[in-house]
């Protein structure tokens, strides 16, 4: 069987990592834990797990901290949790079977990364990562933010998701930070580190800059379309809030024009047709959902993926758009189709009131 190095960069972590540590420690044969400045109880946690810790100045780089971290790795495979991560107790079973039949032949292993949760459990988020690597490979982080490595080699992918347990808001404002000093510092931004940069200005309220620098990463000839499918969705909502609702719809076709259609995307422009236009444009929402309900999931692509738009955000709006039109048998069928992905669902649930409340149809 092979043997895996868990591999972690942590600073004050004492409220999570215990959780993390508990839900892998018995599937891994030793814990590296890279602290890069931590003054509460992160290390004695991690003592008491019987982690190998190593101190690391912290550098405003993510990727540097985590290459340190895969140099002190002695196992065929490194495998990467942040400290708010952590595999229930279904993956878990997951991992362990992955792990009895993983060879070194696989260069690397993706496994699905859910990074938010609806309250019944489930994905609402999900992409897959790279996230076993083989040692002797020497693969190497690159990003002083949002970091990832470049697969490369035989690889596997495997069904034992990695569950982001996000506790508290963190520091709001790092990752926006090391962005706005590596410019300081006359860095060029690459594609992907000027498209999450974009993204950073966005959450912050910024949307006109965050415009300004997604308009040319839409025309990066070596950017990742994955990326670029996902930045057409950042642009219309920054042009929403910024009330230019015709240039928002313009972004989400030009997201057509990179690949086939992705289920979030004609959900987008759905919505687009039922918020956006006076009158609501039942009948074109209507098409949009429905194409949307066709669009198969490409999970394996490596883009975000939000599960609710291939099921339940379709029927919802179809019901709605439905009973507009005056259709009240397909208003119903897409009601209760909803109602079987997510019968305890809220919105759902004031739907089955509305409809108790009609006097059925003679």
């Amino acid at each position: 069987m092979i043997t895996v190095s868990l591999c972690m960069i942590v600073r004050n972590e004492e409220a999570c990592l215990a959780h993390c540590l508990a839900s892998v420690r018995d599937l891994v044969e030793e814990i590296v834990l890279v602290d890069t400045g931590s003054t509460d109880h992160t290390k004695d946690i991690a003592r008491s797990f019987s982690c190998r810790i190593f101190d690391f100045p912290w550098q405003d780089d993510f990727a540097a901290a985590r290459n340190f971290s895969f140099d002190q790795a002695c196992m065929d495979f490194c495998l990467w949790l942040d400290a708010d991560d952590r595999l229930l107790p279904e993956d878990r079973e997951r991992f362990r079977r992955l792990k009895e039949e993983l060879t070194t032949e696989t260069d690397v292993v993706l496994l699905p990364y859910h990074t938010a949760l609806r309250s019944d459990g489930s994905p609402a988020f999900t992409c897959y990562r790279e996230r076993l690597l083989l040692r002797k490979d020497r693969f190497r982080w690159e990003g002083r933010v949002h970091e990832a490595i470049a697969p490369r080699g035989r690889l596997q992918y495997g069904t034992a998701a990695i569950t982001h347990c996000k506790k508290g808001p963190g520091d709001t404002r790092r990752n926006l930070r090391i962005f706005e000093n590596m410019l300081a510092q006359g860095s060029t931004l690459s594609p992907r580190e000027q498209f999450y940069y974009a993204r950073e200005l966005q959450r912050h309220g910024l949307f006109s800059q965050a415009i300004e620098h997604l308009l040319p990463f839409l025309q990066e000839k070596d950017a990742w379309i994955e990326n670029q499918i996902e930045a057409c969705r950042n642009l219309a909502q920054c042009y929403y809030v910024l009330s230019k609702p015709d240039e928002a719809l313009e972004a989400l076709f030009h997201a057509l024009a990179l690949s086939l259609p992705r289920a979030e995307i004609c959900c987008d422009i759905g919505l687009h047709f039922l918020e956006h236009t006076t009158p609501p444009r039942y009948e074109q929402a209507a098409f949009w959902y429905e194409l949307a309900l066709c669009c198969p999931r490409r999970d394996q692509s490596g883009g975000f993926v939000l599960p609710d738009c291939y099921g339940y955000i379709p029927h919802m709006q179809l019901c709605v758009c439905y009973y507009a039109m005056g259709n009240l048998q397909k208003a119903r069928q897409h009601h209760e189709a909803a109602g079987r992905l997510h019968p305890d669902d809220p919105a759902y649930m004031a739907n089955c009131r509305f409809f108790a409340s009609i006097p059925p149809t003679p």
